[in-house]
This record gives structure tokens, C-alpha cells and sequence, in this order.
């Protein structure tokens, strides 16, 4: 359920029978011919789906995320990696303030893997509370189903064009883009990179069918909900 649906007094009675929670983590970035904010789409959604049936409560994705090597691709918007630490810390400080002690974080872009060793950290600070990290995209089930499907899967191609993340009244390429150099890739500033990259997909087809889409949402649905529900050890 949404904390976006919720009033605070509904909160507080949840807690006094659960203490779990969803932080998803998204990016307002470029996805070629994807919407700007598919990684924010996609993150909340898998969080909300899986959390629903549990009757867990999700809290609003952060739209903006760490990614200052599209900045050359307008609509794209980069927090410094200080600032972004500094509003996951603030926002965990909040969750374990209200008594939530344990915390699902659903990150959806890859950029943001440093909150992943803030969470270590945070929770070495606060050993009541048991924060787990998910990058729900390449989780062991999930990424086992995208390369069962097509090997060939990156950022902005097939993989991340789900009916949701699709934009009305624009068209995608049909061919198979040849993959980029990665370590290439990551050496250049944002206006050499956009250059290299083109459109922005880093390589492979740009669309697969609805069917092979929705049997990866199935699984990265139900491996997000196993670990709402079994992924927390010991206290």
C-alpha cells in the first residue's frame, strides 16, 4: 500500500503489528526512446506490487538519483553523491525514528549503488534496525530471466521497455544496436559520451515482446516480495 494513501494515524496503528517498510530509489535520467523517469517507474511499481498482497506500506520513490554522465541529454538531473548520501541518511533516520526496523530499499538505477554502503554504515549505527538493499533489476532470479530471454541487455534497450516505461505516440528502432565499450564509456565527460552513445541505448534491441516483458515482472515481482518476506536473518 502507498504512504501516499495513508494519513499519519493509519501509520502508526500499522505499527503496532509490523514494522517493514519499502524506500524505492529511482533517477529522472535518459532512456532513449524510454520515458525520463523509467528507472523511478519501474522501482516503485515492483516495490508496489510486491509489497500490496503483504499489506506493507511503500514510501514515495526518489525521483532524482546519481547520474552526472548524462547530463548532456536534457531532462536528465544529477545529484551530487553528498547530497543524495545525505538524503537517504535523512530518510532512514526518519523511518527508524518512527519505528520501522526493517527497511526494504528497491533501487532502481545503477548509479545509486552508493547508498547501498551507506545502508551498511547506517545500520552499523543503528543495530535495532535491518535495512536490504535490492537492486531489483539484476537480483539473481530477475537477471537470470532477462538472459534467458536475450542475453544482450543494457541500459535504455529491451529490457527496460515495459508497457509502463513507454511513451505515447513515439516509435523504436527495429534493429539490434551493436553494444558499446563499456570502460570506453566511462572515461568520457557527458558531451563526449552522448556523442558516443547516439540515442542513448548502450546496446541490443530496442524492444521485445509484452509477453517476455511481463515474465520478467513476474519474477523480479516475486523475488522482491521473498525478500519482504524472508530476507531479513536474525535480528
Amino acid at each position: 500500500m502507498r504512504i501516499t494513501d495513508m494519513n499519519w494515524s493509519q501509520v502508526e496503528a500499522y505499527l503496532q503489528n509490523d514494522d517493514r517498510c519499502v524506500l524505492p530509489l529511482g533517477c529522472t535520467e535518459q532512456h532513449a526512446y524510454l520515458s525520463l523517469s523509467t528507472d523511478s517507474i519501474l522501482a516503485e511499481r515492483v516495490a508496489l506490487e510486491a509489497a500490496e498482497p503483504l499489506g506493507v506500506p511503500v514510501f514515495p520513490v526518489l525521483h532524482y538519483g546519481i547520474t552526472p554522465y548524462f547530463r548532456a541529454y536534457p531532462g536528465t538531473v544529477s545529484l551530487r553523491v553528498e547530497t543524495y548520501l545525505r538524503v537517504v541518511r535523512d530518510v532512514l533516520d526518519s523511518l527508524a525514528e518512527q519505528g520501522f526496523r526493517r527497511i526494504l530499499i528497491v533501487n532502481g538505477h545503477g548509479g545509486n549503488v552508493p547508498a547501498q554502503a551507506l545502508a551498511g554504515e547506517w545500520m552499523a549505527d543503528h543495530p535495532h534496525v535491518r535495512v536490504k538493499f535490492h537492486n531489483w533489476w539484476n537480483a539473481p532470479r530477475t537477471w537470470a530471466k532477462v538472459l534467458e530471454i536475450d542475453p544482450v541487455a543494457s541500459h535504455a534497450s529491451w529490457m527496460e521497455n515495459f508497457p509502463w516505461t513507454r511513451l505515447a505516440g513515439v516509435s523504436v528502432l527495429r534493429e539490434q544496436k551493436p553494444m558499446i565499450e563499456i570502460e570506453r564509456a566511462r572515461l568520457l565527460a557527458p558531451r563526449a559520451l552522448r556523442d558516443y552513445l547516439g540515442d542513448g541505448n548502450y546496446g541490443g534491441r530496442y524492444e521485445r515482446s509484452d509477453e517476455d516483458m511481463l515474465a520478467i515482472w513476474r519474477v523480479a515481482v516475486e523475488e522482491t516480495r521473498d525478500l519482504l518476506v524472508n530476507g531479513w536473518g536474525r535480528p
